[in-house]
């Protein structure tokens, strides 16, 4: 085969932004969020997330967008072009091997929100409420299976059709869709009686509940949130036409990322307040606060139903949007490694996707005796990628900035089509910052996951 065949490109500027923010807007964006600032302080959280997005994040997507588009390559083909040693190459596989083990579980979880959002439509939302709805489904081998299988099939058919008919077209319809519907459940949950006080509490800081651990949940929520060191943005960077402004374009998926971060707090933590009057057992819930404390809440409103079919239905565009980006850069790896066609790079995909994912559907019930490092196979694969691998990648790209392309390489390239207002503030995080903060991340998630710590 033409090892040189064309490259796949987006049609333009929105192509690649509603693409790169459909990624980063996910079940990240929707419920981590949300959980992390009621627990950690409400808008000094906000507060310290949104100064290390505009700098730390700003800098990262800016280092991955523009090496895909300066290489024309996903992320092990990017690390390769610069003729770097075995070592650090080690750090553009490790950025492809990611989202591989990423979608698998994501798609089980992407079925789950499906589950819900059918339920709702299908007018069974008040049985969603009960306590032991979420258990009991999970515990099911057989609808953890079915609901599994019926995502990641509809993520691999989206692949299928390509980067402008498939990605593009998909991100076009699903992101306007999901501010919208946003912006929907936001008006209703903030006009509930009582629920000022969260409106409140999410957005004015109150300095007297800074910690040190507001810094590192608010620095693992930006990387988790921002879909770093995922390959993501060196795939759909090296997608992007020479003549798009990278810059503009990296400030707009910023901006839309945290601008749904915040649609997310606002449609969850007041609605809480009005409902539970702020309970810190409902704030702190986690991942059950999406499954049981949410439906709960629905529950309680008069437009219930149709609130939960809507939020459900935001969820699951955006658990979409997030699964297909993720599939997309593994895609492009295997086209651009194993030089195959991209049909066959989509059916590898989709293969590994389901038989590595039914390890996490299958870990609540049939599997559940299999416990990797005491964790379910969920938990052991989110650990991995989340806590270990993304930092570690993160941190080979930063050298990989530093020590062989040269920042002066990198300027040359967003230059070529952008302004570069932020030079200052990405040159100061790359040299003196990003790899120190990408260590904090690394040692915090460890101990945490090993529970040493508690984030």
């Amino acid at each position: 085969m033409d090892k040189k065949k064309k490259r796949s490109k987006f049609s333009g500027k929105l192509g690649f932004v509603l693409a790169a923010a459909g990624s980063a807007v996910g079940l990240g964006n929707i419920w981590r969020f949300p959980y992390l600032a009621a627990k950690y302080g409400g808008g000094i959280f906000l507060l310290v997330y949104l100064i290390l997005a505009f700098t730390f994040g700003y800098t990262m997507i800016m280092s991955e967008s523009t090496l895909g588009r300066m290489t024309n390559k996903s992320p092990v083909g990017a690390f390769k072009h610069f003729k770097v040693g075995p070592i650090l190459n080690i750090g553009g596989w490790m950025n492809a091997i990611i989202p591989l083990l990423i979608v698998p579980y994501y798609s089980v979880i992407g079925g789950w929100v499906m589950r819900y959002f059918v339920g709702y439509a299908t007018g069974h939302g008040k049985e969603l409420s009960h306590k032991d709805t979420f258990t009991n489904f999970i515990g099911s081998s057989q609808q953890q299976v079915i609901w599994f299988l019926i995502f990641s099939l509809i993520t691999i058919i989206i692949i299928f059709a390509g980067v402008q008919n498939g990605i593009e077209k998909v991100s076009k319809f699903m992101m306007p869709v999901l501010v919208v519907l946003a912006v929907i459940v936001v008006i209703y949950s903030v006009t509930r009686p009582g629920a000022i006080e969260g409106v409140k509490y999410f957005l004015i800081p109150n300095f007297k509940d800074f910690s040190l651990m507001t810094v590192v949940a608010a620095l693992g929520q930006m990387f988790y949130s921002l879909s770093i060191a995922m390959g993501i943005l060196f795939t759909f960077g090296s997608y992007m036409k020479k003549d798009i402004d990278i810059e503009g374009s990296t400030e707009q998926v910023e901006i839309f990322d945290t601008a749904i971060a915040i649609l997310a707090g606002l449609m969850i933590i007041p609605a809480v307040f009005a409902f539970n009057g702020g309970s810190k057992a409902t704030l702190n819930a986690g991942p059950s606060l999406m499954f049981v404390s949410l439906p709960n809440v629905f529950n309680s409103m008069g437009l219930g139903t149709i609130i939960g079919v809507l939020f459900f239905m935001l969820v699951m565009f955006a658990a979409l949007t997030s699964s297909v980006a993720l599939a997309e850069s593994v895609v492009s790896t295997f086209e651009d490694e194993l030089h195959l066609s991209r049909r066959k790079a989509a059916v590898l995909t989709g293969t590994i996707i389901i038989v590595l994912g039914l390890l996490s559907a299958l870990g609540f019930n049939v599997l559940s005796g299999v416990t990797p490092l005491g964790m379910s196979f969920l938990d052991f694969f989110d650990f991995l990628t989340n806590s270990v691998m993304m930092p570690i990648a993160a941190i080979a790209t930063c050298v990989l900035i530093l020590k062989v392309v040269g920042l002066e390489k990198i300027e040359e390239e967003i230059t070529s089509t952008s302004k570069f207002r932020r030079k200052f503030i990405y040159n100061f995080v790359m040299k003196y910052l990003s790899i120190i903060l990408l260590v904090v991340i690394l040692v915090s998630s460890v101990l945490n996951a090993l529970n040493i710590i508690h984030i």
